[in-house]
């Protein structure tokens, strides 16, 4: 099995760098946009919490995207930190034998 290497990269990052910065838009300024409070994508931007489906679906109408993409970032994230968190334990499982 090849392992990946990146960085876990949080969703909020992308949005920072590929949406805010280019557009110019700030986290309030989206939030109104998406009648959400602007806490939920303060806080989103700087990787306190993640993207859920509420957000995705926003998001995706918003900018234009599909919420899978929003939901995929999120998932990658999620997967890489738990891990880097369980890798002792992931170690310790054996693996079927293949016929």
């Amino acid at each position: 099995m090849v392992e990946n290497i990146l960085p876990a990269i949080h969703p909020g990052e992308i949005l920072r760098e590929l949406y805010f910065e280019p557009l110019e838009i700030s986290p309030y300024m989206l939030a109104k946009k998406l009648g959400v409070p602007r806490t939920r994508i303060e806080r989103i931007a700087v990787g306190k919490v993640g993207i859920t489906t509420d957000t995705a679906l926003r998001l995706a109408k918003f900018f234009r995207t599909t919420p899978e993409f929003w939901m995929n970032l999120q998932v990658s994230y999620d997967i890489k930190v738990q891990k880097d968190a369980m890798a002792t334990a992931l170690a310790a499982i054996p693996e079927v034998e293949a016929a």
